[in-house]
């Protein structure tokens, strides 16, 4: 899967409409193999985005779990180290 796309659920606040929209977007990228449609394929591809990310919506409020929201502030700092001991210093 691409690699861009966020984990979406169990996050406090929860998702945003633009977080939701940027991973469908990515993922139509990613299946359709173009980060920009031609004119001819432009109509296919906005629908396509917006059938993914309702589908996303949807399902992000109908999910549930037992186990505590994450704070975004705390998962970031956290993939940010991830990142340095992977890749080194920037």
């Amino acid at each position: 899967m691409c690699r861009n796309i966020r984990q979406l659920h169990n996050f406090e606040p929860p998702a945003t409409s633009d977080e939701v929209r940027a991973a469908a977007l990515q993922y139509v990228r990613k299946v359709s193999g173009s980060t920009k449609p031609s004119q001819a394929n432009q109509a296919a591809f906005d629908e396509a985005v917006e059938a993914v990310a309702q589908a996303t919506q949807h399902l992000l409020e109908h999910l549930t779990t037992v186990a505590p929201p994450k704070n975004r502030e705390e998962e970031a700092v956290k993939a940010r180290a991830r990142a340095q001991a992977r890749y080194g210093a920037a």
